[in-house]
């Protein structure tokens, strides 16, 4: 059996609604002729009569009443099939990929998820807290959709800067520059320093490079960790000081002193490849920056 046509069910229901190929043929806007002609065409590939037609009027069969909803449902599920098309091409569904920074996702991945929950309550996050080294790789080989990092210096990926904070020394408790408002980096230069691994993120690590030398010393280093929360148990210990974007004082609240330095700021950054033109990822490219103009997005989420 052919499978009848839309347009078809469509001009049945109106039909089935008027009762009268005058009225039926007035709301469709076509001629009663037309109507007439494509309802005989559909009664004969369904191979039933839908309709009644006498000199009282036309009424639907027993058939064409048990055929009213099954054709309503029809027409329902491909409204809802151009619908979620529409829906798709405005970027409101879908599933996206995200990575965020370990040391970002505390207080950044709730309040995005909340807003694209709130805004767009029909796309899935699938979010993964990471290191900056398989966030960048997975961000430039596909398997992220966007990454939420801290500046990442590498060429090829299109960011959006959503916040920036004061990088503050980190100091023990009891410490003697501990009181301080404030504190060049210079003074730091005869203290035992607890950092990252180099091998965590090169590009950093040659940046801050650059900067301990612009300060006129080389940090002498006793020991390295991987983890925000491991640098902070060091410094806690009184192993040594590090420095840090002034949102990691929400990991540890005892123990450790946060103090700026002067005219040290950290960024977070959206990151993600320039060449994607999913709808989806810019309707949530866009739900993130607007957050971003409402929120202070270093505090803890």
């Amino acid at each position: 059996m052919a499978t009848p046509e839309l347009r078809q069910l469509r001009y049945f229901l109106v039909l089935a609604e008027e009762l009268s190929f005058t009225r039926a043929s007035a709301r469709l806007m076509i001629a009663q002729q037309s109507l007439s002609q494509q309802i005989t065409a559909l009664e004969r590939t369904l191979g039933v009569k839908l309709f009644a037609r006498d000199s009282r009027g036309t009424t639907l069969t027993d058939i064409g009443a048990l055929f009213v909803p099954e054709a309503r449902a029809v027409l329902d599920r491909a409204d809802e099939a151009v619908a979620v098309v529409g829906r798709a091409l405005r970027g409101e569904v879908g599933t996206l990929r995200l990575a965020f920074l370990t040391t970002v996702a505390n207080h950044l991945l709730p309040p995005v998820v909340r807003a694209v929950r709130d805004q767009l309550p029909d796309l899935h996050l699938a979010t993964e807290s990471t290191s900056i080294a398989s966030l960048v790789q997975g961000v430039l080989g596909g398997q992220y959709d966007a990454a939420f990092t801290r500046t990442t210096l590498v060429p090829g990926l299109q960011s959006r800067s959503l916040a920036t904070e004061p990088v503050c020394a980190v100091l023990p408790e009891g410490h003697p520059l501990a009181g301080r408002a404030e504190l060049e980096l210079a003074d730091l230069a005869d203290e035992p320093w607890v950092t990252t691994p180099r091998s965590s993120w090169e590009p950093w690590h040659h940046a801050f490079e650059e900067q301990f030398r612009e300060a006129g010393f080389a940090p002498n280093i006793v020991q390295e960790e991987a983890s925000v929360q491991s640098l902070l148990g060091l410094v806690a210990a009184g192993l040594g000081v590090t420095r840090l974007a002034s949102s990691a004082a929400s990991l540890r609240r005892t123990g450790v002193v946060f103090v700026p330095l002067t005219g040290a700021y950290a960024q977070t950054e959206m990151v993600w490849l320039p060449d994607n033109t999913s709808p989806t990822l810019h309707r949530f490219l866009d739900v993130v920056t607007e957050l971003a103009a409402t929120t202070d997005l270093t505090k803890t989420g």
